[in-house]
């Protein structure tokens, strides 16, 4: 632990803490999130322990503010004993958690936010939630796609009580760096097609929650539903408020298997095959109660060719945005290291990896970043997420995802 003394003036009455306090022997005094009623009780936790004490490696953005400002000091000849005693003030320790609130999203309230977004019926609120959340999503695709892809594809991969709402992220995600990198549709279109992803089963949430868990086949009541869903959906999104045509559109024919290229299509029908391919993808990365995820080149093919055993554009769109492996898949390297993929590469098939198992099928301890398109480190194969019995530090993994292009790989 690094911990440096926090003013107690930097501390809000009745707001979540943003990290940690501690006192100076490293016992946790409150956690994260932890609300302090009071002046007085926040007085209360000092005087009993004495000094305030907040951990720098919980936050990159409070330890580089952290750094800068004893730079700043030294910059300035401030005698050692005032660097020595630096704390933070309230602006300071209020930047850090504005930027890491801004920049770090939590994936799993972004997971029950829409959730919830997914179950509001109520016109007044539901465009405005729908809204927020889009926004979020694509701001979190443009300051760091590979993370967000990452989170999405480990959220998938590891759980399925949330499945559906997780499912609808992934697919936008995956839908809107196709359309902006790939295919170079403009803005608008692309806040459309993030939206119908998002929504495209709203008439199915809950049935599709309850098959991730389910082990037997679906019975034909739920089949019907499932065969229904993406009317029902348009039905629900038109009463909700909805009036896009392309956004209704591509909904309703999001299930139409016609092959053919995308010219050919109307605007809501091109949007409608970008998320199938999408759907397909995603669905296989997921576990389910009654099958195992399937592997990474598995839910490739699924998008990438079509009905017709053809190479299909919206799903080859969609490879090229995501590769072959993506970020928060697994893989093994030549070397027979087990690796996650952290960082999308130069093509679709030599990303960034972290090492997670050695060649002789240990946890690693430190995580060592490996470049794929390195002959001596080549992917040999992808590998199920059940395969790999490592449990994986997200917010480390995360950290890797941001790594420039020039790092040093070794």
């Amino acid at each position: 632990m690094n911990l440096v003394t926090v003013n107690l003036d930097s501390i809000q009455i009745g707001q979540p803490l943003p990290m940690s306090l501690w006192d100076e022997s490293g016992v946790l005094l409150a956690p994260k999130g932890f609300v302090v009623r009071s002046r007085a009780d926040l007085e209360s936790i000092s005087t009993h322990r004495g000094q305030l004490y907040i951990d720098v490696a919980e936050s990159e953005n409070l330890q580089r503010a952290y750094v800068g400002k004893l730079h700043s000091l030294v910059r300035d000849d401030k005698p050692l004993g005032q660097i020595a005693d630096s704390q933070f003030s309230t602006f300071e320790l209020e930047s850090a958690r504005g930027a890491n609130d801004a920049n770090e999203p939590d994936w799993l309230d972004l997971q029950a936010e829409t959730q919830a977004m997914l179950r509001d019926a109520n016109p007044a609120t539901f465009i405005a939630r729908l809204d927020k959340l889009q926004a979020q999503i694509n701001r979190h695709l443009r300051f760091n796609p590979d993370g967000t892809l990452f989170a999405l594809i480990h959220l998938s991969s590891s759980e399925v009580q949330l499945y559906s709402a997780t499912h609808a992220m992934l697919v936008c995600a995956m839908c809107s760096l196709a359309a902006r990198d790939v295919l170079k549709w403009p803005a608008a279109l692309e806040s459309l097609l993030s939206k119908a992803a998002l929504t495209m089963n709203i008439g199915m949430t809950e049935l599709q929650n309850r098959l991730a868990q389910q082990t037997a086949a679906p019975s034909s009541e739920q089949r019907a539903m499932i065969d229904q869903h993406a009317a029902l959906s348009v039905s629900m999104l038109r009463q909700l408020g909805v009036n896009e045509t392309l956004w209704l559109e591509a909904i309703e024919h999001h299930h139409t298997k016609v092959p053919g290229p995308l010219a050919a299509r109307t605007g809501g029908q091109r949007m409608a095959r970008l998320i199938q391919r999408a759907d397909m993808f995603a669905a296989c990365l997921a576990p389910r109660a009654s099958r195992p995820a399937k592997s990474p080149a598995s839910a490739m093919q699924a998008s990438y060719f079509d009905e017709n055993r053809q190479i299909d554009e919206a799903g080859a769109a969609l490879i090229k945005a995501v590769g072959i492996y993506s970020p928060g898949t697994y893989v093994r390297l030549a070397t027979d290291e087990i690796a996650v993929v952290i960082k999308r590469g130069a093509n679709t098939t030599t990303p960034r990896v972290a090492i997670v198992v050695n060649r002789s099928g240990m946890p690693t301890g430190e995580l060592i970043v490996r470049d794929t398109s390195k002959r001596e480190f080549r992917i040999v194969i992808g590998v199920p997420q059940r395969e790999v019995k490592v449990k994986i530090n997200l917010e480390r993994l995360l950290a890797l995802t941001k790594l420039p292009v020039s790092d040093r790989l070794w």
